[in-house]
C-alpha cells in the first residue's frame, strides 16, 4: 500500500501477516526503494517450518536463502527473467490473499488511506494502532 503526501506518493508499507491475516511485522520505506532490501527485517519473525507466500518482487536468491536457512519454505513465483527453477505451488499461493485483505482493512481506515500524517514515524504509528485494532477484532 502506498501513502500520499503533498509531494505525491512517498512511502510504501511492507507487512508480514500470519495464517489468519493478522499483522506480525510492519515496515515503511521510501516509494522508490525496492521491496527486497526490507524483506530480511520482515522475515526475521518467520518460524522454522513455515511457508512464506510473497509476490514476484521478493524473488531473489538472498531472500530464498534466508528463508531456507531459517527452515522456512519460500513459495514465491519466479520472475520472468529468472533462469533457475524452484518448486512453486499455485494452489498454496492462493492463500496470499490474506495480505491483500490486511491492506484492504487498512484502507478502510480513513486516516491511513488518505495519509493525514505528514511525518513517516507518525504514519507508521497510526498503521500500528490500526494493526492492534485488527488483532483485537480477530476471531
Amino acid at each position: 500500500m502506498h501513502g500520499r503526501s503533498r509531494g505525491g506518493l512517498t512511502t510504501k508499507i511492507h507487512a508480514l501477516v500470519d495464517a489468519e491475516g493478522r499483522p506480525l511485522r510492519i515496515e515503511l520505506t521510501a516509494e522508490q526503494a525496492g521491496d527486497a532490501p526490507i524483506a530480511t527485517r520482515l522475515l526475521e519473525a518467520v518460524v522454522p517450518g513455515a511457508t512464506v507466500l510473497a509476490d514476484k518482487a521478493y524473488d531473489t536468491d538472498g531472500i530464498r536463502a534466508f528463508l531456507s536457512d531459517g527452515g522456512a519454505w519460500p513459495n514465491i513465483p519466479p520472475r520472468s527473467t529468472r533462469k533457475a527453477t524452484f518448486s512453486f505451488s499455485r494452489w498454496v499461493y492462493r492463500q496470499r490473499n490474506l495480505i491483500e485483505r490486511f491492506f484492504n482493512r487498512l484502507k478502510q481506515m480513513r486516516g491511513i488511506a488518505t495519509r493525514y500524517d505528514r511525518r513517516a514515524d507518525n504514519f507508521l504509528e497510526a498503521i500500528k494502532l490500526a494493526a492492534v485494532r485488527i488483532w483485537i477484532n480477530a476471531k
